[in-house]
């Protein structure tokens, strides 16, 4: 369904309307070609069809429509404010007032008695009676009859308003309706869900005549992303099916009870129930390919234990790859000794180890003397080899892409493969983003575990919560300090590099400070956090990179600052950083003094359940906040809202899987334009290459 009379890939300046000057502005926006600005989708529309009675104007909150005849005009200049207010009656003989105030407003002297027009703007209602604060007007011819239309608005910018994309769109309508693009939704599925044609929705959507119209092509847009995206994954699981060169292991009967008797403390009924999924995948000569999903603290690392412990009874080796050395140090920190029971050893593979001691290791490995290994990217490198690899297991999975996972199964045979995770991502958006993998989720925290103290507190209170760090850096904790921004002048928000510096010179000149941050090399934030992991450092000043996975049992407090720059998931994994110890933990969230934050942020005063606390985030943010733990590849959402079109998302899956069923290659001639728009998807393209 590709253009017939047009080339997509016309440059934006080709267009009608579309000068030198403004084409650049196009572009700022994403929009370079023709084919991009029919893809350029309104996102509401303002409802111009009908007039409000003047008698009823102001009821419905927001923006309303009027029309009526002017009686009187009344003209000031305050300044450099036009400030013009015209008496206007309506056609039933109801007054209102239309108010016009700002600079180059260009409506002063405009006005006179006897003139029809049009006002569009915000309503409200006093003892004058009702006034229209006007965003946009028109003027009628004299006894001409209002007829209104949908005004599409588009995302705009502070160079390029929305009226003039939409009057572009408008004069180039036919014209761009010929450059359709392929159309992932097959014919019979868009018959039997009554969709009009993809060329007919486009005309819709940019030009509706009334709302129901415009919806319902927006729901054919969404269900063909949905279909994109559940499609994609249902090939990739279909391709993983095919696979069945995988090693299937032999669950001994008593192995989870001998793993359980070697453990200082009793499993609980979600570690248990993780474990048997994972040894149950891995007795299938099918690849897994499951996310581990679980809060701070909720045992994850345990888990992995009873794979690796399985993969090694079974003579086969496991890899352990995590995204910094401090994170996988702390892996390999904590598997060696629930490992140790069953003699199994482990091997770490980083970036900083010398010659000698990696060179040891990576013979290990490839002879099979070491069962295990724990390490970050460099266990991708050339020269790494394992004699039988057959259990990868990777931490902070979203911060790996595809082709680096796919590097680290490649060297075994068709591994079993384990994905980890500490962000709590409620179900529905997991089940949306991992469609690939099977989920394990860890929701139960083991015993005794002190739940976190937290506070919400404003920005001028601030100096008494460092007063409260200061009291527990005398017990003999330690504290972190959250910044969002590194340098001054980058944004409105507390920057972590000034503050440091007025923390040292002016509030806690007597405690060691330490500074971590992004632009610090590798080798810089490992020696900041092993200083502060050995106790060196009392308050540690940083930004977010302590978000995920750092661990130091002595550190009590934590203090983020501009806690409005967060969503709730991220601030969670944050106050994760503390309450790891048996010392109870403090976490205070700083907003602003004129922020209305207290509604959102008590919800983590209230809770410590992670996934809760995702849920309620999802509800409030919508899903974008998520949208860094999307794997690399998937397709992205142009149209649709995971929240908002869960049950149209639910629709599109059960279609993906049918197709997929039935078609696994997609040659049917109706899967013609799913198939080449996954073609152009390179997670997928390569299932798509007929044997």
């Amino acid at each position: 369904m590709t253009g017939r009379h047009d080339n997509g890939a016309a440059d934006i300046s080709d267009l009608a309307g579309i000068g030198s000057k403004t084409a650049p502005l196009f572009r700022d926006l994403g929009i370079g070609s023709a084919r991009a600005l029919l893809e350029y989708l309104p996102f509401r529309y303002d409802d111009l069809r009908f007039a409000t009675p003047a008698t009823r104007l102001g009821e419905g909150g927001g923006e309303e429509n009027a029309v009526g005849t002017v009686i009187g005009v009344k003209e000031r200049r305050v300044r450099d404010l036009e400030i013009v207010e015209a008496r206007l009656v309506d056609d039933d003989g109801s007054p209102f007032t239309a108010k016009w105030i700002g600079r180059r407003r260009f409506v002063y002297g405009r006005f006179h008695e006897g003139m029809r027009l049009f006002v569009r703007g915000r309503a409200e209602r006093s003892f004058a009676g009702p006034t229209v604060n006007v965003a946009q007007y028109a003027q009628l011819a004299p006894g001409q009859q209002y007829r209104g239309e949908m005004i599409p608005v588009y995302r705009a910018s502070k160079d390029l308003a929305t009226r003039k994309i939409a009057a572009v769109v408008r004069k180039n309508l036919s014209r761009l309706l010929d450059l359709a693009p392929d159309d992932p939704l097959p014919r019979s599925i868009a018959r039997q869900r009554k969709y009009p044609t993809l060329r007919e929705a486009y005309r819709s959507v940019h030009a509706p005549e009334e709302p129901e119209e415009a919806q319902r092509a927006r729901e054919r847009f969404v269900f063909a992303e949905f279909l994109t995206l559940a499609s994609a994954a249902q090939l990739r699981r279909a391709d993983r099916e095919r696979d069945r060169r995988a090693r299937a292991l032999r669950v001994p009967p008593s192995l989870l009870d001998e793993f359980a008797a070697a453990l200082p403390f009793a499993l609980t009924g979600a570690q248990r129930r993780a474990i048997r999924e994972i040894w149950d995948d891995m007795t299938r000569d099918v690849p897994m390919n499951r996310l581990l999903q679980g809060d701070v603290g909720s045992g994850k690392t345990l888990i992995a234990a009873a794979a690796v412990l399985l993969a090694a009874r079974n003579g086969m080796q496991s890899a352990l790859m995590a995204p910094t050395e401090i994170l996988a140090s702390q892996h390999a920190g904590k598997l060696a000794p629930l490992l140790l029971p069953f003699g199994i050893g482990l091997e770490a593979v980083f970036g900083s180890q010398g010659t000698k001691a990696r060179n040891a290791a990576v013979a290990k490995l490839a002879s099979g003397q070491a069962a295990v290994a724990v390490g970050t990217h460099a266990l991708l490198t050339e020269g790494i080899d394992f004699d039988r690899l057959g259990l990868a297991i990777i931490d902070e999975q979203h911060r790996f892409g595809v082709e680096q996972r796919a590097r680290l199964r490649a060297k075994g045979t068709s591994p079993h493969t384990l994905h980890m995770t500490a962000t709590p991502i409620p179900r529905t958006l997991a089940q949306s983003i991992y469609a690939d993998l099977d989920l394990s989720i860890v929701d139960e925290l083991p015993p005794g575990r002190t739940p976190i103290e937290t506070f919400a507190v404003r920005a001028s209170r601030l100096e008494r919560a460092y007063a409260f760090v200061a009291r527990n850096v005398e017990l003999g904790h330690q504290a972190y300090i959250v910044a969002p921004a590194i340098e001054e002048g980058e944004t409105a928000l507390t920057s972590a590099v000034a503050e440091f510096d007025r923390l040292r010179t002016e509030v806690f000149p007597r405690l060691r400070l330490g500074l971590l941050h992004g632009r610090l090399s590798g080798r810089e934030k490992d020696d900041v956090m092993g200083r502060f992991g050995r106790g060196e450092i009392d308050v540690l000043v940083s930004t977010t990179v302590v978000e995920v996975g750092v661990d130091v049992p002595n550190a009590s407090v934590m203090v983020v600052l501009d806690a409005q720059r967060y969503g709730l998931a991220q601030l969670h994994q944050l106050r994760g950083r503390v309450g790891r110890g048996a010392a109870q933990s403090f976490c205070v969230l700083v907003y602003p003094d004129d922020g209305e934050e207290t509604e959102r942020l008590e919800v983590l005063t209230k809770s410590n359940d992670g996934f809760l606390i995702a849920e309620e985030d999802l509800r409030l943010r919508g899903p974008g906040e998520f949208a860094g733990t999307a794997q690399s590849g998937a397709a992205e959402l142009r149209v649709a809202d995971l929240v908002r079109d869960i049950e149209i998302y639910r629709d599109a899956k059960a279609a993906a899987e049918t197709i997929v069923a039935r078609d696994p290659k997609l040659a049917d001639p109706d899967h013609a334009g799913l198939r080449a728009v996954l073609e152009r998807q390179p997670s997928t393209r390569a299932l798509l290459v007929s044997s």
